[in-house]
């Protein structure tokens, strides 16, 4: 009984402010809410509406091909990180800490300087100015804008994964790799073999963060490039904000958050399936 007592905080803030938003979200899906505070039950008109709309189309090819540029790109430098850091070195918790700086920081901040970073006088193109590439800016083309917003989600979220990681390498005993050592196993092997699967939880974890984020990014893509140049970077979330807060259609943007809702559940479903979990 006590121990409900102290969830019960927990349960509420996360009814109130995740699942009663959700369902109502759902409901106003199916008809219309004007700025008068009227709704009017339409059924399913917003979801054919919606499956016969080039524009939601569009949004969702861009959302799969930036989640499928961003999520591989984060995940692999934050695995990366967390076994550069998994060393008893002199100064490893300093590094760890200025490792993990990028998350604490305002993703809004963080991409008015990325603007200037990925814009043609800036210093990744200055950088392949000296190879004989000119690419111009990154946010003004329609190929490398995801990309580059992708660069930017990875620098962001790579921190808090790094350490989630992290915490999964340290909890595996030591004797395994002594005794893999003594066998003649290299690094590469120890790591393929010990590492990964032993980390197969906290990979989860942290796949299933990174799907999240990538079918819900928005913050970095509003400041950086208002889902342009020629909706190249129209992701599903800013199609919510377009139509629900540039066209005020609340209904329809719901029905695009309930499908992008589906979408993500899918996705986790389907890599939970893949690498399993053994806890």
């Amino acid at each position: 009984m006590v121990a409900y007592v102290f969830i019960l905080p927990y349960v509420l803030f996360f009814t109130i402010f995740r699942i009663a938003p959700a369902l109502y979200g759902t409901v106003l899906s199916f008809g219309d809410y004007g700025l008068s505070g009227t709704f009017t039950l339409q059924g399913l008109d917003n979801y054919r509406r919606l499956f016969a709309d080039s524009l939601f189309w569009n949004a969702l090819r861009v959302t799969g091909i930036y989640a499928a540029i961003a999520i591989p790109l984060t995940v692999a430098i934050s695995l990366a990180m967390a076994q550069l850091c998994n060393r008893l070195l002199r100064g490893m918790s300093f590094f760890r800490s200025i490792y993990f700086l990028p998350v604490v920081t305002s993703p809004v901040l963080a991409g008015i300087v990325f603007i200037w970073i990925f814009s043609a006088g800036g210093p990744i193109n200055s950088g392949l100015s000296i190879l004989g590439l000119d690419v111009g800016s990154w946010l003004q083309s329609s190929v490398l804008v995801l990309p580059a917003l992708a660069l930017v989600s990875a620098w962001l979220n790579f921190g808090y994964n790094m350490l989630i990681l992290l915490a999964g390498m340290l909890a595996i005993p030591g004797d395994y790799y002594e005794a893999a050592e003594l066998d003649g196993a290299s690094s590469w092997q120890r790591f393929r073999k010990i590492t990964l699967p032993l980390l197969k939880p906290a990979l989860f974890f942290v796949l299933i963060l990174e799907t999240v984020k990538s079918f819900q990014a928005f913050d970095t893509i509003y400041v950086m490039t208002g889902g342009g140049p020629v909706r190249a970077s129209y992701t599903l979330t800013y199609m919510i904000f377009d139509q629900g807060f540039g066209y005020f259609d609340f209904g329809y943007a719901s029905a695009v958050g309930v499908v992008l809702l589906i979408i993500t559940l899918i996705f986790s479903l389907i890599q939970r399936r893949i690498l399993g979990r053994d806890n």
